[in-house]
């Protein structure tokens, strides 16, 4: 059995994929096969809307903050589903929807993701991880090449200004000043800069 829905406090998040366009080099990923105390999150296959459904019925979502897009995949290489799932969530239930995104969905569907989003997402979470581009593809080793740092700055300052919450994160992992100097990255397009811990 698939794990497509997995709680961590008062988020319920959902793994539609475990394909990406990164190997970052902290990846959890390559760490375990799993987050907290929940199953295994490596999917035999990605799930369609009808399984998503089903397996969303095991779920009181009245008992949840927030439905959280992030499992061992990156969200955005399932755009379609991930934008028909979040309209279904909002359909039976009146509840926040987040994605935890390596910000380069514009990259991975050649579309403007943040219009495709803004009506059902109400806020992101963008995975910086570097103050700079040559910092970024030796941390995140992106399939897309040296473009992708600025295709990340892009999509954060257009869900920004498509009023969905922005934030960006960098792990623990880089050192202080290069957390400093992303903060710094961020707050000049005016985003806020969240630190996650690897090991929390």
């Amino acid at each position: 059995m698939m794990t497509i829905f997995y709680p961590i406090g008062d988020g319920l998040y959902v793994n539609i994929t475990n394909k990406c366009p990164c190997k970052c080099v902290f990846c959890i990923r390559d760490i375990k096969e799993t987050v907290g105390e929940n199953d295994n999150l490596w999917l035999d296959h990605d799930p369609s809307l009808d399984e998503i459904k089903e397996e969303l019925k095991n779920f009181d979502l009245n008992e949840y903050k927030e439905v959280v897009f992030c499992g061992f995949g990156e969200p955005m290489m399932r755009l379609e589903t991930l934008i028909k799932t979040a309209e279904y969530i909002k359909s039976i239930a009146d509840i926040k929807t987040r994605v935890n995104t390596n910000g380069l969905g514009d990259l991975i569907n050649n579309t403007d993701v943040a219009d495709c989003i803004k009506d059902v997402i109400d806020s992101v979470s963008v995975s910086l991880n570097a103050p700079d581009k040559d910092s970024y593809i030796r941390i995140s080793r992106p399939s897309f090449g040296e473009k992708s740092y600025d295709a990340i700055l892009k999509f954060a300052k257009r869900c920004k200004d498509e009023g969905i919450e922005t934030v960006f994160s960098v792990v623990d992992e880089i050192t202080e000043e290069e957390i400093e100097k992303s903060r710094d990255v961020a707050e000049s397009i005016g985003i806020k800069l969240r630190v996650r811990y690897k090991n929390s």
